[in-house]
Parts: structure tokens; C-alpha cells; sequence
């Protein structure tokens, strides 16, 4: 049974995140619907990141078993074919060994989180960027950034719900930096928690406006305690870049 290995990018704002649910369309079952209209097979989809509803993803990764081989580039068109004007788009397939696994074979995962920082709201990246009024210092958030950086207890950061056995995680890069207009979040991990990074995103985006300050970052860290940390910032703002093997 052959296994593919596929690139995969999407807007997540018309669905309830990555994995099925009851509850809404999932990126997971449009891929999966699309296999089936294609190939008559009934797939799962496994991916490297199970994004939340609104997040995007621009390097998601996934992995699936066919019965019958086919040219990866005939499943990458004729999947995108059935996927219709849905916004999911296969860019790579390619055959990969019986071993590999899109999530329990991935080193690392990146991810991006955009501030559009100015008065006026945006129009051509509505549903891509948080937008923030108020000026924010990116050179007092990054410092603030930096007290995350290493491995820690991460019980601050992460969403009540989350079901991780350990809220123990390392942070290996988090840097913030201004681009124009926009102030601009970029983290990379082996895996995060539950809305790990919309709640630092949202926690900087305190120290930015002169609420908090980078020392406020490392109290609340040690705190262990969700209240310590600041609001969970929107999901659309957040996008997968890169899953590393």
C-alpha cells in the first residue's frame, strides 16, 4: 500500500480547524472528500499540525495511504480538481516510505503571527492579520519574547482546555520584529499547546502598548497559572509556515 507524502496550504477561516469534527467542514475531510471523488477511496488524512479554527497554513504537511498506486502529480491535480473552490490547495505530493509519519516523524514546527500595526484597519489582508490601533514598541516585545525562549512549564500560556499530558514544552526561536507596517511574531518549536502562541501573541501584544513589561513576562511564566498571562489573541492573525523532518 503505497504512502504519500503531501504540501498543503489554506485559508482557515471557513473552517472549525485542521482535524473532523461534527461541529463544522475541517480541512482534514475537505482533503479527505476530495481523495474519495477522485479515487473512490476512503482515506485519513493524517496531518503534522492540528490548527485551530481560523488559523492558516502555508506549510502544512500530511500524509496518506492509497490502495492503489498513483503518480503524485496526477493525486496533487486531481485532488485540487475535487476540492473545488474551497480554499485548500495541494502544492507537492510526492511517494514516501511506510515509516514516515507527518506528525510522530516531525523535529519542529514554525509558525507566524502578523500585527497589522496601524489607524487603519485592513482591507486587502482582512481575516490574515490582527489589526492593533495603537503603536506598539516591537523592540520592548522582543525583549519580552526572549524571557520564553528555552524549556519551561507553559501552564500560562495555554488555552484551559487544552488536554496535553505536560504543559512542559521548548521554545526554540521567538522573535518579534516590525516590517513596515506590520509587527511581526515568528516561533518554532518541536510542538506547542494548545493556543500557545495566540496567547504569547497576545500577552507581547501587552507589552508593546506599555501594559506589561519584559520582566511582567518572566513573573507570569513562573506563575504557572493561565489568569498570569494576557488575552488569547484571534486566531486569524497565526499561520503555519513549516513543519521540519
Amino acid at each position: 500500500m503505497p504512502r504519500y507524502r503531501i504540501h498543503i496550504e489554506y485559508d482557515g477561516g471557513p473552517f472549525v480547524g485542521w482535524q473532523a469534527q461534527a461541529n463544522g467542514p475541517s480541512v482534514q475531510s475537505a482533503l479527505e472528500d476530495a481523495i474519495f471523488r477522485f479515487c473512490g477511496e476512503q482515506v485519513r488524512v493524517q496531518g503534522a499540525g492540528r490548527t485551530d479554527a481560523g488559523v492558516h497554513a502555508e506549510g502544512q504537511v500530511a500524509h496518506l495511504d492509497l490502495r492503489r498506486a498513483r503518480l503524485p502529480k496526477t493525486l496533487r491535480d486531481a485532488v485540487n480538481h475535487h476540492l473545488g473552490r474551497l480554499p485548500v490547495s495541494v502544492l507537492t505530493a510526492e511517494e514516501t516510505g511506510p515509516d514516515f509519519h507527518a506528525r510522530f516523524s516531525a523535529t519542529g514546527r514554525a509558525y507566524r503571527y502578523r500585527i497589522l500595526n496601524r489607524r487603519a484597519p485592513p482591507a486587502l489582508d482582512r481575516g490574515r492579520v490582527w489589526h492593533v490601533g495603537t503603536p506598539l514598541d516591537a523592540g520592548a516585545m522582543d525583549k519580552g519574547a526572549k524571557r520564553l525562549l528555552g524549556r519551561h512549564d507553559f501552564s500560562s500560556f495555554r488555552s484551559s482546555e487544552c488536554q496535553a499530558p505536560s504543559p512542559l514544552r521548548t521554545l526554540d526561536r521567538l522573535d518579534v520584529r516590525r516590517e513596515d507596517e506590520e509587527v511581526v511574531l515568528y516561533a518554532e518549536a518541536r510542538s506547542f499547546l494548545h493556543h500557545q502562541m495566540r496567547i504569547i501573541a497576545g500577552t507581547l501584544r501587552e507589552v508593546g502598548i506599555g501594559k506589561r513589561t519584559p520582566d511582567d513576562i518572566s513573573a507570569a511564566l513562573k506563575a504557572g497559572a493561565r489568569a498570569a498571562a494576557g488575552p488569547t489573541a484571534p486566531p486569524y492573525g497565526l499561520c503555519l509556515t513549516h513543519v521540519h523532518y
